[in-house]
């Protein structure tokens, strides 16, 4: 049995970095793919999905220091589902991609204050 999944895709959100009590570093990014596909008439149609990307030590340090938000990365890691109770006493339910292996594919394009149809508004 085995439980392996590979994504590519586009970084989401700057990582973000949380150390646990044991001293453990915990890394998560937002991963999104999209698929393309033709609709039952023909026509080019597109689905994106959003992926939670949980690194731990090495590869989360890594990523924190290399990867910012627009870089295209792949991963490859493993599906975890997780289940809680939150305040109200109501079952939660999650899934992330614990990540093993991060490659680095491109670089998030840099805008250009110069270039007008590139600006970004505030």
């Amino acid at each position: 049995m085995k439980n392996t999944v590979t994504l590519v895709g586009f970084v989401g959100n700057t990582p973000e970095v949380r150390n646990t009590q044991s001293g453990a570093s915990i890394t998560t990014v937002s991963l999104a793919t999209t698929r393309s596909f033709k609709d039952s008439e023909g026509n080019r149609q597109s689905e994106t999905e959003w992926h939670r990307i949980t690194c731990f030590n090495g590869v989360g340090k890594c990523v924190a220091e290399h990867v910012t938000k627009g870089a295209m990365i792949m991963v490859t890691g493993r599906i975890h589902y997780t289940k809680w109770t939150d305040q109200n006493g109501t079952d939660r339910y999650g899934c992330e991609i614990i990540a093993e292996q991060v490659d680095f594919l491109a670089k998030a394009k840099e805008v250009s204050n110069d270039d007008p149809k590139k600006r970004r508004s505030k």
